[in-house]
């Protein structure tokens, strides 16, 4: 039986990536809840920890039924890897117009490889595979960069990435035309101005994070030293070093949870269409 048969439109196909799309947004946006809370609890002496996403699928692991529920995340986040790589691909959301549409498609491939990365990474601790966490495992990869022809360049290139995304985020931030993706007619006024409000201090957030990671990475291809790369744990470590170093990472870690809850609202009330 043909699957026009099933459906005439063929539109099942696109229901399902969709739906994958916005489980997604939703297991990206817990893994960034986990880690800004932990983050904030160290920053306040709650017992908290600073980690990044290694960390948090090992909390995730370490609860109750926590590997079934880590395999979901991942499942999710492999759902997230394939709406970036229908958005480079069909340019569904239709960006692909003006100077920088050719960046902006090769952005979803290159976000689709590190998503698909970090879910392997955690489908290897489901199935106790799991040989490096952390830092180590973030230097491991930029030695490995390191080692390859223009490998400094390569490296350094990954830096001002990181460091146009950041920026990208503050754009994304000041301006708030995240909002436009959103169908903000289903919310109420009011819950409408703390989607705006908590979206913005969470792309805020991020944008300080990968601005701190990409400063790093230029820093292991000046020096030709891996061990100065850094994650979202090195650069949140790296906050905490600084006078007043518990308030600033205090208030990037809250900012982390936010941009959790914003991947969230993506999840629920994004405009999809595959």
């Amino acid at each position: 039986m043909d699957l026009q048969d099933i459906n005439p439109q063929g539109q099942q196909p696109e229901q399902w990536i969709e739906r994958l799309a916005r489980f997604g947004y939703a297991a990206k946006g817990i893994v960034y809840i986990i880690i800004g809370f932990l983050a904030f609890m160290a920053a306040v002496n709650w017992g908290g920890r600073v980690t990044g996403t290694q960390g948090a699928f090992q909390t995730i692991a370490s609860q109750p039924f926590g590997k079934v529920m880590l395999f979901l995340v991942a499942v999710g986040l492999l759902g997230y890897v394939l709406w970036r790589f229908v958005e480079a691909v069909k340019d569904p959301e239709h960006n692909d117009s003006g100077a920088g549409a050719i960046g902006r498609r090769i952005s979803y491939a290159v976000s689709g490889i590190i998503y698909g990365a970090v879910a392997l990474s955690a489908l290897k601790i489901v199935f106790g595979n799991s040989s490096s966490s952390g830092s180590s495992g973030n230097q491991e990869q930029t030695a490995t960069l390191l080692s390859q022809p223009f490998g400094r360049w390569l490296v350094a290139a990954v830096g001002v990435a990181s460091i146009a995304y950041g920026f990208y985020c503050f754009y994304r931030s000041y301006s708030t035309k995240f909002r436009r993706k959103l169908k903000l007619s289903e919310v109420d006024i009011a819950t409408e101005k703390w989607i705006t409000r908590i979206g913005r201090f969470g792309l805020a957030a991020k944008g300080v994070v990968a601005v701190i990671i990409g400063y790093f990475f230029i820093q292991s291809a000046r020096t030709y030293d891996a061990s100065q790369s850094a994650d979202t744990e090195g650069a949140l470590q790296a906050l905490q070093q600084q006078p007043y170093g518990a308030w600033l990472m205090g208030i990037v870690a809250l900012g982390l949870v936010a941009y959790g809850i914003h991947l969230g609202v993506q999840a629920r009330y994004r405009r999809i269409s595959p």
